[in-house]
């Protein structure tokens, strides 16, 4: 839509702002509700569902339509929340999104899902919160959850541990929020679901693991007593700009890149060969795994890491240390003499 201009009427500036969607309460203030019945009748107006009109006589909705007729199906107080409400944020992922999740206060009624939808609409799932406060909304069009509760949200309402860990880690990795804002939600919310599947990912990520698959890597080597990598390293590329290394061991001068789908693209793979190129050139070994190979070949990964640290000098602490260290660090202090 265009923005209205200077003289446009209210009805033009309340259809702009909402995507050309309104409940009939707004219709009817600032038309007579003769004069929208037959904006409906006509079909220049659409009926979307009980309350709820379309300022277009039919067609696709876009994006932004699919949002508020969540919005304002769902009735006062509403807010988008959720995956809907970060993807809005600006969050990028190819999650299945079945529905559009909002949430509304809790002394509400319950709603449950919003039903005869016209097709083409996802699916509305209202849910109650309990603990909403202010700084866990967002300023938006239409509003919104924060993008450190809804990505909490999401992680919680996830179909799997792996998508949760997956959205957590996402929302990191394109700097949409902080571990740090993240855990201070997780604070205000004792009962959130997953949380300590939460806190585990966030704590992956404050140390250098951003992406699903390095949170693996690094997971996978504490399972089979091989060192953790100190986190992702800092380089400058040919051209000067600033790049990360998936994983680095320092101390032996290991770099490992873990690859994912966009790896496959052409355009990636010839920026991949040359980052590669320049840390063989600098003196680093380096090694490449795929994402599915960290999840779904664990033994191989491990092996050719064990190969690969073995080959620049680390040696695997003797049995007997490692039971003997156990044994300390389990053992119940010996009571002082009375």
């Amino acid at each position: 839509m265009r923005i209205p201009g200077d003289d446009a009427s209210r009805l033009e500036w309340l259809l702009f702002g909402q995507s050309e969607v309104l409940t009939w309460a707004q219709a009817t203030d600032v038309l007579p509700p003769g004069r929208v019945r037959h904006l409906v009748a006509s079909g220049r107006w659409h009926r979307v569902c009980r309350g709820i009109l379309r300022a277009a006589p039919g067609g696709p909705y876009t994006r932004e339509q699919h949002l508020w007729v969540a919005v304002l199906a769902a009735g006062d107080g509403a807010v988008l929340a959720g995956l809907a409400a970060a993807r809005a944020g600006g969050l990028r992922g190819m999650w299945r999104h079945d529905a559009v999740d909002v949430l509304v206060p809790h002394q509400r009624r319950a709603v449950g899902p919003i039903r005869r939808l016209p097709p083409g609409l996802p699916a509305v799932r209202v849910r109650r919160a309990r603990h909403l406060p202010a700084t866990d909304r967002q300023v938006g069009r239409p509003a919104r959850t924060s993008m450190a509760r809804s990505l909490v949200d999401a992680a919680g309402w996830a179909r799997t541990d792996d998508e949760a860990q997956a959205i957590v880690a996402a929302g990191c990795q394109q700097r949409r929020v902080t571990p740090a804002e993240l855990g201070a939600v997780l604070d205000r919310l004792p009962r959130a679901r997953r949380r300590h599947l939460i806190r585990q990912t966030l704590h992956d990520v404050a140390g250098g693991a951003e992406a699903l698959s390095e949170i693996d890597l690094v997971r996978l080597c504490r399972r089979q007593g091989l060192p953790v990598p100190d986190g992702q390293e800092r380089r400058r590329d040919a051209d000067g700009r600033q790049r990360y290394l998936d994983a680095y061991w320092r101390r032996w001068r290991l770099h490992v890149e873990v690859d994912g789908a966009h790896h496959m693209d052409v355009r990636h793979w010839a920026a991949d060969l040359r980052r590669q190129n320049r840390v063989w050139i600098e003196g680093d070994r380096i090694l490449r795994f795929t994402a599915f190979d960290v999840r779904h070949r664990p033994s191989e990964v491990v092996a050719q890491l064990h190969a690969a640290l073995t080959a620049v000098g680390w040696r695997p602490a003797p049995l007997g240390a490692v039971v003997a260290a156990l044994a300390t660090t389990t053992a119940p202090k010996a009571r002082r003499a009375g």
